[in-house]
């Protein structure tokens, strides 16, 4: 873990990441004590101590109906009562936020009911954290929505009225549309039917332009959206995050507001109310970049400097 961490951290300080957002990892036995946690909460626990790197916001582990993803990767909740349980004890380990993947076996039904999602939400706001949502499939991102989470994750297949109820609600969309620019060279990469096969190119096509349409949907309607990567879950990098505003743009929005999906969207996200943001008496975390990112997208490749200045909240009340 030392060394996979250790490269993370230095690509997004590469390509001027500050803040970060950690929505899911597996569980591993804490040498320390013996208990199962999540990684990613030893990870924040390691990066904290480093003002060197980014500062992160962490889930537990994913909570996940058995059967959907490789033994090892989540915790299986088939029931209310069993999701409740789960995410009491993540909430336990001191996770940040929960996330909840909201595709299910069946996909013309959800997991879990609106009213058992909620459940989970009036919980984790009640001990001060989070919830997110994987959302794929439109059934899932409705039941989501009413149950109150504070973001879906994807939000792949949107429709009018859903992105009306998150904007009336404040729900965030984190948005991952280059994860399908990235698949869409594995072709050359491999020979997996799902990639390379006819059908399977044709049906990624389908489902990057349903996505790019949600996206659109969600722009238009006024939500907050925010832009991810799927580091992790996707094929993307944590010093990947200029594709996605490049493909924020082609889906419609502005330069700037693409940028802002980047930094202050996502300091919203997190409740920093200063993380994305350059104000007088603010932190100086900045980068330098070749171009004017506020037309070209593209200007966020070609990263010049980046600079963070040390304080006592992140050198462990140390003077910088």
């Amino acid at each position: 873990m030392s060394r996979s961490t250790t490269e993370t951290s230095s690509g997004a300080r590469g390509a001027g990441v500050r803040w970060a957002r950690d929505v899911g990892s597996p569980q591993r036995e804490d040498p320390r004590d013996g208990r199962k946690r999540a990684l990613a909460l030893r990870v924040r626990e390691r990066w904290r101590a480093a003002a060197s790197r980014p500062r992160v916001r962490v889930a537990g582990t994913w909570i996940a109906h058995s059967g959907l993803l490789p033994s090892g990767l989540d915790i299986e909740a088939d029931d209310g009562p069993a999701l409740l349980a789960a995410a009491s004890a993540q909430l336990d380990d001191g996770v940040d936020l929960l996330k909840l993947y909201l595709d299910g076996p069946d996909k013309e039904k959800a997991p879990w009911s609106a009213e058992d999602v909620r459940a989970v939400v009036e919980l984790a706001h009640g001990r001060g954290a989070k919830v997110t949502a994987h959302s794929g499939i439109l059934v899932g991102a409705r039941v989501g929505i009413d149950a109150g989470v504070d973001a879906l994750e994807h939000g792949f297949e949107l429709d009018s009225e859903a992105v009306a109820q998150m904007a009336r609600q404040g729900t965030f969309l984190v948005s991952t549309l280059a994860v399908f620019r990235s698949w869409a060279t594995f072709a050359q990469t491999t020979t997996l039917p799902r990639f390379a096969g006819d059908e399977g190119r044709k049906r990624m096509a389908r489902r990057r332009e349903r996505a790019i349409e949600s996206v659109g949907l969600a722009h238009r309607a006024g939500v907050r959206i925010a832009a991810g990567t799927d580091f992790g879950g996707g094929s993307l990098r944590a010093n990947h995050l200029a594709w996605e505003v490049e493909s924020l743009v082609e889906a419609g929005l502005k330069p700037w507001e693409a940028l802002a999906a980047a930094t202050v969207r996502g300091g919203e996200l997190l409740g920093e109310p200063q993380a994305g943001r350059i104000v007088e008496g603010g932190p100086a975390d900045f980068f330098l970049v070749h171009g004017d990112p506020l037309t070209d997208p593209s200007a966020l490749w070609r990263v010049w400097r980046v600079a963070w200045i040390e304080d006592a909240s992140s050198t462990g009340g140390r003077p910088a």
